[in-house]
Parts: structure tokens; C-alpha cells; sequence
């Protein structure tokens, strides 16, 4: 089969197309004719070597793919061949085919594109549980949205917006503004501003009646997490989900004891491991909201596999508008 292929961690240019034996479903996976998988920024941190788990070299990049079943190991009751699945694979996506265990994959509904299914996975599932378990957003509360014309960013809008939960989107170029506000923001926090201390906080409290946010969501870290944190309102919940502006912040315990918040952190791939039961009530609600036309993905852009250095330089340089998408075959 035909796969872009990790020789040794570092840049894009490191990485290059070859051809690889297809694999072999075994006990309770299933083989996947990969339809589509999106490019995301964590795709630059696994070829790198950055990421907090490494695959051992030579690998193929690539997470959660949409495609069709070819076959299925023993053991697998629940999918046939010519199920139309989206894949949470940890790696493998940018090939022709992968395989996956049963368990990690969910039937598509009938009205999602494989194109449509790729660009929401990794986003609206990270988006939901922040939302749902880790912040324990409720209606009528009011959410700040750091990095919210991104990828979580703006699935997190939507799935707040459908919850009831009021949002306040935070976007470093103002011309963004207009993106985030269709995916149901109440307001504009301007992220770019010389005094990121204190004018975050200044701009959430003038859209929020004098009041901090209930919860925030931090893709972001590094001066964005110092600042965000400072305008939580009393019994506020903050989720880390990243640092994809760099440094890796910190905090004083203290601080949580005198603000009665709470801090707390999200990697989603260890609730496909831990919580099956989660992630499918996850997952389920998310293609529910999309049947009803109360979520969808940012606007998306397919790329062809042979060209997918193009495509992680655009998110690499934050140039690509909306979801870049691999299509495949």
C-alpha cells in the first residue's frame, strides 16, 4: 500500500511517500480502506518526536481516519465489511489502509462524508469531554474559548452553543472574528493585545456583566494560561488541552485554594483508552447534533495524499483556513 512514511523523528521534510505490506486485521480489529483523515497540529509533534508517546521508527503519522471496513479479526461481532466507520488509530492514517481496534471505531451515519467525519475527529471529541466531564459546563454558564478559531476551538464553540453554555471566543487575529462568532460565540475576546494580562481579563469581565467565565478551555498555555486563569469567576473550572503556543506555564497552588477554582487537564486519547463507555456516549451526541444541523465542521479543504507536506507546512505556519483533509484513493 502506498503510505507517507517516518524514517526518523524530525521536520516534514524528514518524512516522504513509499509503499509497505498492507496489515492484517488481528483479534478484535478491524481493516480499514481509509477514505479521509484530517492534518492536525499534533501530527507535526509525532513526527518530530515530541509527543508524548512515540512511535518506534519507521511509522506512518496520521490519526483517526474515516473509511470503509475490507475486513474484520476474530472476535468481531459488531462491524462487517462495507461499514462506513471513523477510526480513532493512534497513527497509520496517512496510508491507504489501517487497521484498528473494534471497539475504537464508530459507524458513520448515513448523511456524514468521510471528508466531514475526519475533520471533526480529534476536535469535537477532545471539545465534548472538556466541556461535558472535565469543566462540568452547564446551561446558562458562560465559557471562554481560548484559541476558538482552531480546530477544538471551534468545535467547542458549537457543542457550547447546542449545550446552552454562553461563550466567549478568544482569537489572536481579529480578522477571525467573523468565523467565531458563526460558530455561535457571544462575544470577541482579542487575544493580540499589549497587555494580555490584564486586558483578558478586562474584556471577559465587560462581556460578562463584571463577572469571570465558569469555565475556560486552554488549548494555548504559555502568557495566554497565565492571563486566562486570572478571569475565572469564583468556582471556575480551567481545562488544559494543549500548549500549541509554547511554553509549558505553571502555577501556584495557593492560587487555586484563594480563587475556589479548579485546574485540570485533558488528553482525550487516554479516555478511548480508560472510558470506552465515555467516549461512546461521546461520540454518539456529536453525529446526533450533526444530523440535526446544530453542529459542523469548520470549512474543509481536500488535499491528496501526495501532497500532504503542503498541508502540515499550512499548519505548521497557521496559514490553512478551516480543516485540511487527506483524501486517499
Amino acid at each position: 500500500m502506498q503510505a507517507v512514511i517516518v524514517s526518523e523523528f524530525g521536520d516534514i521534510e524528514a518524512t516522504g511517500i513509499g509503499n509497505m505490506p498492507g496489515p492484517l486485521p488481528g483479534p478484535g480489529e478491524v481493516l480499514i480502506r481509509i477514505k479521509a483523515v484530517a492534518v492536525n497540529y499534533v501530527d507535526l509533534l509525532v513526527i518530530a518526536g515530541k509527543y508524548q508517546f512515540r512511535p518506534e521508527c519507521p511509522f506512518v503519522p496520521g490519526k483517526a481516519p474515516a473509511g470503509v471496513v475490507e475486513a474484520v479479526g476474530d472476535d468481531v461481532d459488531e462491524f462487517k465489511v462495507g461499514d462506513r466507520v471513523l477510526a480513532m488509530a493512534e497513527e497509520g492514517g496517512y496510508a491507504e489502509q489501517v487497521t484498528a481496534p473494534a471497539d475504537q471505531c464508530y459507524r458513520l451515519p448515513a448523511s456524514m462524508s468521510f471528508a466531514d467525519a475526519a475533520a471533526m475527529a480529534l476536535v469535537y471529541d477532545t471539545a465534548w469531554v472538556a466541556l461535558r466531564d472535565r469543566a462540568r459546563a452547564r446551561e446558562g454558564e458562560v465559557a471562554l474559548i481560548l484559541g476558538a478559531s482552531g480546530g477544538v476551538g471551534h468545535a467547542a464553540l458549537q457543542l457550547a452553543h447546542a449545550m446552552g453554555v454562553r461563550t466567549l471566543a478568544g482569537v489572536a487575529r481579529p480578522e477571525k472574528a467573523g468565523l467565531v462568532l458563526d460558530a455561535g460565540a457571544e462575544a470577541v475576546i482579542d487575544l493580540s493585545v499589549t497587555d494580555l494580562r490584564e486586558e483578558l481579563r478586562r474584556q471577559v469581565y465587560a462581556a460578562n456583566q463584571g463577572r469571570g467565565a465558569d469555565v475556560i478551555l486552554d488549548p494555548l498555555g504559555d502568557d495566554f494560561f497565565d492571563a486566562a486563569i486570572r478571569a475565572l469567576a469564583w468556582r471556575g473550572r480551567m481545562v488544559v488541552i494543549g500548549f500549541a503556543a509554547g511554553r509549558i506555564p505553571t502555577i501556584k497552588a495557593n492560587y487555586l485554594l484563594l480563587k475556589k477554582i479548579e485546574v485540570s487537564g485533558l488528553q482525550v486519547s487516554d479516555y478511548r483508552k480508560q472510558t470506552p463507555d465515555i467516549m461512546q456516549d461521546c461520540f454518539t451526541d456529536i453525529f446526533s447534533l450533526y444530523q440535526v444541523g446544530k453542529i459542523k465542521p469548520a470549512p474543509v479543504t481536500r488535499v491528496p495524499l501526495e501532497d500532504y507536506r503542503s498541508a502540515l507546512v499550512q499548519v505548521r505556519d497557521r496559514t490553512a483556513h478551516g480543516r485540511l483533509v487527506l483524501t486517499v484513493g
